[in-house]
């Protein structure tokens, strides 16, 4: 089914007042001033001019603020983006510098299209094949390479693009004694004036006030001449508007990293956006939607020579926390970067590189998840080991194997626990027509001639090979079975290859005297027996809408000729759906 392409600003734009344009106003100039450094930093690790870092914090939230249904999801570079950009483009380019900035927009571009495809289809749940541990796991692993990216500007040396933690300490060493020690204490001091804000005064702007101070030192001290690098001369004016070059053959290279930014990008920003939306009960969040608007976001962002965006985890916080009301806040951030491109570039000049790279470090040391690991570590082990695997394999492997192992393990998952999935013996609670399992349940009551058996999964092709196995195994154990209960309560689909399985199974038991009943089948299930004829073959009498009646009738407590009093063998005659 096809989704179409809605406009949500009009949702709010008709009731829109002063008193919203107030809290708008307000938290569009606080995430303005935090996009400022923010853009130009995130430009860097993406491998780009700081300039593109505030293109793309200008026409994509425009876009989103039309065609998003968050209100408070400030869209924006972002960290994690930044550095699957600098990754998924570094490959290809193979050292090529000449045409990177085209392959950062061509990638833009190809997110974005592949996310609007996404939406319009209703794919969304595509994201679901990565699970948090594989997230949390790969999250961490490019924070901390994203942090070590930034050695080169922190320390004041050359040491090269690598996505691989062995190679980054290698190449430090190597340079180690060309280590800049006045640029390391400009970060330092960057660093302790960005936390010490953070913590004494959290309302301030603390990375622009960093700016400010590198700034001022730099022209008071003279620092240029002294070694510590600049930023130099930032282009003044507004980013023109271009097609981004279509060539297949570099489409067809980006296509693995930008399907991994297309759907970890939508990931993280969807998960922010929920979390926020909790907090605020006048509008719906609709997952198609986002994807279609931050996919357009990505397509506006390529038409003006910027790299992918997403929804930033800390700017939408900072955005809800200054008033927010609506995503006329985020127009008011656009405006104020314009301003900013239009008048007050010069201004940044002798900005130091360290002083953006003490901006990344801040930030990105939030993304690495320590809580998550040790929480399963107490409570699930399998995925804590999956998050370890992918957390190793992201650091030594590099980000787009990282990404390709952790989907490889979360598919793996889902593969063995639903081809193994729980099953049980259940017995009758004492004085009650309940049952449960026998292994969790002490005092249920068991017949000796009487099996019954839950399976807790839909049964499919994958798995029915392992409920013959079960079944088979439980019966072995029942000296004087005369008849099997098959509780298919938690049962929500039937392919042919398990009506196959059962058809063989109700036939093998039949030719050792043993009777095989169904309780509690569902109506798809039983559409899918009808369809294999498996039903008929099984007999209408065999099926019964509780276990306890199921048991009735094993012992011969329910008259065969009242049997049809049963409201399941009522519904299936009078229906015909057999």
């Amino acid at each position: 089914m096809v989704d179409r392409i809605s406009i949500p600003v009009l949702s709010w734009f008709k009731s829109y007042n002063k008193q919203l344009l107030s809290g708008d106003v307000r938290a569009g100039i606080t995430v303005g001033v935090m996009l400022i450094p923010q853009g130009m930093a995130y430009a860097m690790i993406a491998g780009l001019p700081p300039i593109h870092g505030l293109y793309a914090a200008t026409l994509p939230l425009v876009i989103y603020a039309l065609l998003g249904t968050s209100r408070q999801l400030a869209v924006g570079p972002a960290a994690m983006v930044s550095l699957l950009t600098a990754a998924g483009i570094g490959l290809v380019a193979n050292g090529d510098s000449s045409n990177y900035l085209a392959l950062a927009v061509s990638l833009a571009f190809l997110v974005g299209l592949m996310q609007v495809a996404l939406g319009i289809f209703k794919l969304g749940n595509l994201v679901n094949f990565l699970s948090q541990p594989v997230i949390s796991g790969f999250t961490s692993a490019a924070a901390i390479i994203i942090g070590l990216s930034q050695v080169n500007h922190l320390l004041g040396i050359d040491i090269g693009r690598h996505t691989q933690i062995q190679k980054i300490v290698v190449s430090i060493f190597e340079k180690f004694g060309e280590i800049h020690w006045l640029t390391v204490a400009i970060g330092l001091v960057g660093i302790f004036v960005i936390k010490g804000l953070k913590y004494w005064t959290p309302k301030l702007p603390a990375p622009l006030l960093a700016v400010a101070f590198g700034i001022g030192g730099v022209m008071a001290f003279d620092l240029a001449n002294q070694g510590v690098q600049v930023i130099g001369a930032i282009p003044s004016g507004l980013p023109r508007f271009s097609l981004p070059l279509f060539s297949w053959a570099t489409f067809k290279a980006l296509i693995p990293i930008a399907a991994a930014i297309a759907l970890i990008s939508f990931m993280e920003s969807y998960s922010v956006a929920g979390v926020v939306q909790a907090q605020h009960k006048d509008y719906v969040i609709r997952p198609n939607q986002e994807l279609i608007a931050i996919g357009m976001a990505n397509i506006g962002a390529a038409m003006i020579q910027a790299f992918p965006v997403t929804g930033g985890l800390s700017r939408t916080a900072v955005n809800n926390q200054a008033g927010a009301k609506t995503k006329f806040a985020g127009v008011i951030s656009a405006i104020l970067i314009v301003l900013t491109l239009l008048f007050l570039t010069p201004i940044f000049y002798f900005l130091p590189k360290v002083i953006l790279a003490a901006i990344i470090l801040v930030a990105v040391y939030g993304l690495i998840d320590i809580k998550a690991a040790k929480k399963l570590w107490s409570s699930n082990r399998s995925d804590f080991w999956m998050l370890i695997v992918t957390f190793i394999a992201t650091l030594t492997l590099g980000i787009q194997i990282g990404i390709g192992t952790g989907v490889v393990l979360s598919l793996a998952l889902i593969i063995f626990r639903t081809s193994r999935p729980h099953i049980a013996e259940l017995g009758r609670i004492p004085n009650t027509n309940f049952y449960r399992n026998v292994d969790r349940f002490e005092q249920v009551i068991t017949q000796a001639d009487i099996l019954i058996i839950r399976f807790d999964a839909q049964l499919y092709f994958a798995n029915s090979q392992f409920f013959r196995e079960r079944v088979d195994a439980l019966a072995f154990k029942k000296k004087v079975l005369e008849t099997i209960i098959l509780n298919f309560n938690s049962i929500n689909n039937l392919d042919s290859s398990a009506a196959d399985m059962l058809e063989q199974l109700v036939q093998d038991y039949r030719n050792q005297k043993i009777t095989i009943l169904f309780s509690g089948v569902k109506g798809p299930v039983r559409d899918g027996m009808s369809k294999a004829n498996l039903t008929q073959k099984i007999g209408i009498h065999h099926f019964f809408i509780n276990v306890q009646k199921a048991v009735n009738f094993a012992n011969n407590q329910i008259d065969s000729s009242t049997i049809l009093e049963d409201p399941l063998k009522k519904y299936l005659i009078q229906t015909n759906k057999t």
